[in-house]
């Protein structure tokens, strides 16, 4: 009986959290609407390829790093007097920061390489 009450809650609260944000958005938009803003305000713009293609290159070098990040915790469990979570746990944060590091720097270079052909 306990996790139906606790899953029914949850999806619950979920639920009323997005309900409030929306209803909230929309009596905002109405008032500045009132106010004489302009409507086209509020529609997005469009994202661009770029974006994207950004975005994955970071994840694609973030889940690398994450990977190797495990490969060097199963080493370092091996071959230290380490616990195991720990070993894994901050193998895969170490890795996994070095490797968004890496996308912002491999960004950067990108940009200049694209502005500067």
């Amino acid at each position: 009986m306990e996790p139906i009450v606790i899953s029914v809650s949850f999806f619950l609260t979920v639920f009323a959290i997005v309900y409030v944000i929306f209803s909230t958005r929309h009596k905002e938009r109405m008032a500045m609407i009132e106010k004489g803003a302009d409507p086209r305000l509020f529609k997005r713009e469009p994202r661009t390829f770029k974006t994207n293609e950004y975005l994955t290159f970071k994840w694609g070098l973030f889940m690398i790093g994450s990977a190797i990040g495990i490969l060097a915790g199963a080493l370092l469990e091996l071959y230290s007097e380490f616990p195991s979570g720990a070993c894994y746990f901050s193998m895969i944060l170490i890795f996994g920061g070095l490797a968004l590091v890496a996308s912002y720097l491999l960004r950067g270079k990108m940009e200049k390489k694209q502005l500067n052909p």
